[in-house]
């Protein structure tokens, strides 16, 4: 069962028979998931077509390593993903979102009072008043974050 999976394109939504073969499941085996794995919602339109959306297909193949490679129950992988679900809410929850392959940094406050100091002269024109806005959303951003740290 080690065949590597083909890379998931860039796109919005996905079929089921797309999912499947990104997936490396039978179609029917996927709508007996969406029973099992309540975290599993495929959005669906006319005719009850299901549309899978990105981290849907990265749900689908985190269960079937679990239940094909690692040799999980239904009920155990059911509860892992419970239990994977809340570490994740638990991380964006205190700041630590985590991105796939991409390390979160913490940023100290020497860093954003130099940030501070930095001085932008302001460009001229009819586009200054928005730019000025967003630097001061930014900077409203940049306190909320420091609040909460």
């Amino acid at each position: 069962m080690e065949k590597a999976l083909p890379q998931i394109p860039a796109k919005r939504y996905f079929t089921i028979g797309e999912v499947g073969d990104l997936c490396g499941v039978k179609p029917h085996v996927l709508r007996y998931w969406e029973q099992e794995f309540t975290q599993l919602r495929p959005m669906k339109r006319r005719g009850n077509r299901r549309y899978y959306q990105h981290h849907e297909v990265l749900m689908i193949r985190k269960i079937r390593d679990l239940l094909y490679d690692q040799g999980f129950t239904i009920s155990g992988a059911r509860n892992k993903m419970q239990e994977l679900l809340q570490n994740e809410r638990d991380k964006r929850r205190n700041g630590e979102v985590m991105l796939e392959g991409v390390e979160v940094i913490e940023v100290s406050d020497s860093v954003l009072a130099d940030f501070e100091d930095t001085h932008v002269e302001e460009p001229a024109g009819a586009a200054s008043h928005q730019l000025m806005l967003v630097r001061r959303e930014l900077s409203e951003i940049r306190d909320l974050l420091r609040e909460a740290a």
